[in-house]
């Protein structure tokens, strides 16, 4: 009967053991949380001049066309990192959609920007739709096409 009172004791420390171990694990993300936070993070490097970064999530045959309807690849996208000189306030994504074919994602979103540009206060509402794709395990943004919404008029 002793011996049944330890091998009790011993399951109990075990399963609170196990259990404690599973609790502190981080939760897995999904797939569109990682992506959501990397559209995010995005932006706030390209505010912040973080050019590794953004090198880091563009895929070496990246483009862009940019809500003046120009062009660009990797090198204008890191460039016009390197060269930006607005002091954005305050930049709100919303209305995201992210959807997940295998290993290719379209991430479509609103951005709402406000700031100071040339001196005056500014604001500006994009819609983005991005293309994704993870190349050895990460995802690597290959497109991105960005609208500027006129503001509707009261």
């Amino acid at each position: 009967m002793e011996w049944f009172r330890y091998l009790l004791c011993y399951v109990l420390v075990v399963s609170w053991a196990v259990t404690l171990t599973a609790s502190q694990r981080p939760p897995v993300k999904s797939d569109q949380q990682v992506l959501i936070e990397l559209e995010q993070a995005w932006h706030e490097a390209f505010y912040h001049k973080d050019v590794a970064f953004i090198e880091s999530i563009l895929a070496d045959e990246f483009v862009a066309t940019y809500g003046d309807g120009s062009k660009g690849d990797k090198a204008r996208e890191l460039a016009l990192t390197t060269e930006f000189n607005q002091r954005v306030e305050s930049a709100i994504h919303d209305e995201f959609t992210v959807k997940v074919y295998r290993d290719t994602a379209v991430v479509r979103f609103t951005l709402h920007v406000v700031g100071i540009k040339q001196g005056q206060r500014a604001e500006v509402t994009f819609r983005y739709t991005d293309v994704w794709v993870i190349d050895d395990g990460m995802w690597q943004c290959v497109s991105t096409h960005s609208t500027k919404v006129d503001r509707p008029e009261v």
